[in-house]
């Protein structure tokens, strides 16, 4: 029988990725930190990001898919004159500009780029092209030609103007919206230059910047025997989600593959379609499952929890 490698870690570590360092490379980090079997994170950020990147190990992992809608905040800085081919910092100079916007002009044309928009992608992401990921195709000097897809953008702010070439924002959005996409088009309707130079990510679903932990500090605790390292439970982020209360039996069903009656559980104001409810017997989380017709019907089931 083949061992899966590592501990059975099961839960949540909210990270303050810094700046100059790849999402999956911080994840190899902590992973190895609690020597974890398995990790995954929820929503990349450029390597020149920093901010809230929410770590799920274990059993966690499983909820990850249901993260997707969640919504995120950023703060994030253009500096205007010059724009890259990466649309951020870490790029090459592709175009300059003398005229610098006032706040005002600014402010005029954040309205448009707020609510149901639709953003093309930036040239250096993780959008697959033809089976390929955009950013190695720029990065091979290959024309990329991506389409423009639906976004939300719920609020979209100038927060202030140190210099006549800087100007500082903070947008809440929703997932799959790209800030530095987000940056090239304010500066396209100003008609001028410009890339982000700042980009924090300060709130991930639930999650905010108070819930993190630098992983300097992680690190630190992870090579001494005196503190442990913090973890929080798997169900952190289903607060929000409907629970249902199971017994041994019908949790041992759906870890099966069974399927529970709605009748069991509603008698009126039975939950539409699809929608997803935590099964919990004991005080502990055995299965996500969804309302499918007259049946709940399990989506994930946990194991060791």
């Amino acid at each position: 029988m083949k061992h899966k490698k590592g501990d059975k870690v099961d839960g949540w570590v909210v990270v303050d990725k810094p700046s100059g360092i790849g999402s999956t490379q911080l994840l190899s980090r902590v992973r190895r930190l609690y020597n974890a079997q398995k990790a995954g994170h929820a929503g990349t950020l450029d390597p020149m990001a920093s901010g809230v990147l929410p770590v799920a190990l274990g059993e966690a992992t499983k909820t990850l898919p249901f993260m997707t809608d969640f919504g995120k905040a950023y703060d994030f800085t253009i500096s205007f004159g010059t724009s890259t081919d990466t649309e951020d910092a870490d790029g090459v100079v592709v175009a300059t500009s003398e005229k610098t916007p006032s706040e005002k002009e600014i402010s005029a044309v954040l309205p448009a780029l707020t609510g149901d928009i639709l953003q093309v992608p930036p040239a250096y992401s993780a959008v697959h092209v033809d089976g390929k990921r955009a950013y190695d195709l720029a990065r091979q000097n290959k024309e990329v030609s991506l389409t423009a897809r639906p976004v939300r953008v719920d609020s979209l702010t100038l927060n202030d103007m140190p210099d006549e070439k800087t100007a500082r924002f903070s947008v809440a959005c929703g997932t799959g919206t790209y800030v530095r996409s987000l940056s090239r088009d304010i500066v396209a309707a100003l008609g001028v230059c410009g890339h982000v130079t700042v980009l924090r990510r300060t709130k991930s679903g639930k999650f905010s910047l108070s819930d993190t932990i630098s992983l300097e500090k992680l690190e630190t605790m992870g090579h001494s025997s005196n503190e442990p390292l913090p973890l929080l439970p798997v169900e952190t982020v289903l607060d929000d989600i409907l629970a249902l209360a199971v017994t041994e039996k019908q949790a041992a069903l759906l870890a099966n593959g069974g399927f529970l009656p709605v009748s069991a559980f509603f008698r009126a104001d039975i939950p539409p379609d699809g929608t997803t409810a935590r099964a919990r017997c004991g005080g502990r989380l055995a299965a996500l499952v969804r309302v499918c017709g007259a049946t709940i019907r399990p989506a994930r089931v946990f194991t060791g929890l």
